[in-house]
């Protein structure tokens, strides 16, 4: 089982404390401004979600989970993040803990896919320090009390070597076999602009230049163009933390309608600030 290691830094530590800091992410300014409908009318394939702690990124992430709540329940949730520390790939095979409560792996569909590929390791270590997908499981949990019985999730962190095309194959080769109705998660950050991020690729209209750079790579997840996308941040050398991940979920889904939900930097919440430092955070929704 992997245990939450980042309650209390990225999010609230206890249960109710964290349930109301969700609540209000969800009412927030930033936020989509109230708490998801109790129906499920539509339909979603995957969302794009932010990780960073709740108090930047988290009324950003409640608008891709406004549309997961308000969607059709899955058989499983594949949550995919970014390995920003030990440049490793795995899944975790024995659920997930938070101050909400565990959350099952579906143990058959990581069986099988881990059958097919050995890039990947069956190894909670893998998700040691790494906080990209835990943040995004309290959210699910909050979205999904109505199904907290049913609810199955991959969790699985990519590193930078693993072999996207052969594991979007794998992946959908997986859900075809088990006949899985599937919802990705994918857990990305976008821009990190500044001397705290060793990323200065300009100096003046900073924010203008920001909101730019990631409207233009944004617009590659809008068409699923994973060549240009892959295309754009290296050329540009992106601090996008999150684009294996991405690119691993524009390979897998069929052409579907993209709609950017909202987005914001860090810096966008201090005030007179000068964008010396700068985080973007994005949420998207796949239909």
């Amino acid at each position: 089982m992997v245990k939450a290691q980042f309650a209390g830094q990225f999010y609230e530590a206890q249960e109710f404390a964290l349930d109301k800091q969700i609540s209000a992410c969800f009412e927030d300014k930033n936020g989509p401004g109230d708490l998801p409908l109790d129906k499920r009318p539509n339909k979603i394939k995957a969302i794009i979600a932010p990780h960073a702690g709740y108090v930047y990124s988290g009324p950003c992430a409640a608008w891709a989970y406004k549309g997961v709540a308000e969607a059709e329940f899955p058989d499983l949730y594949i949550v995919i993040g970014p390995s920003h520390v030990h440049n490793v790939s795995g899944i975790g095979m024995n659920g997930y803990e938070t101050p909400l409560g565990l959350v099952r792996t579906d143990q058959e569909f990581a069986r099988k896919l881990l059958e097919k590929n050995d890039e990947l390791k069956s190894d909670d270590s893998a998700f040691d320090d790494e906080h990209s997908v835990e943040v995004q499981i309290p959210f699910l949990q909050f979205v999904s009390k109505d199904k907290m019985h049913e609810l199955k999730i991959l969790p699985m962190i990519l590193g930078s070597e693993i072999d996207i095309a052969k594991l979007a194959l794998d992946i959908k080769d997986t859900i075809v076999e088990l006949n899985r109705k599937v919802v990705f998660i994918v857990s990305s950050d976008f821009t990190h602009y500044g001397r705290n991020y060793h990323h200065i690729p300009f100096s003046s209209d900073v924010k203008k230049n920001i909101y730019e750079t990631d409207r233009k790579a944004i617009e590659f997840i809008e068409k699923l163009d994973v060549d240009g996308w892959l295309q754009y941040v290296q050329e540009n050398m992106m601090t996008i933390c999150g684009f294996i991940p991405i690119a691993v979920l524009l390979k897998t889904l069929k052409p579907t309608k993209v709609r950017l939900e909202h987005y914001y930097t860090s810096a966008d919440l201090e005030e007179d600030s000068q964008y010396k430092n700068s985080v973007s955070y994005a949420a998207i929704i796949f239909e």
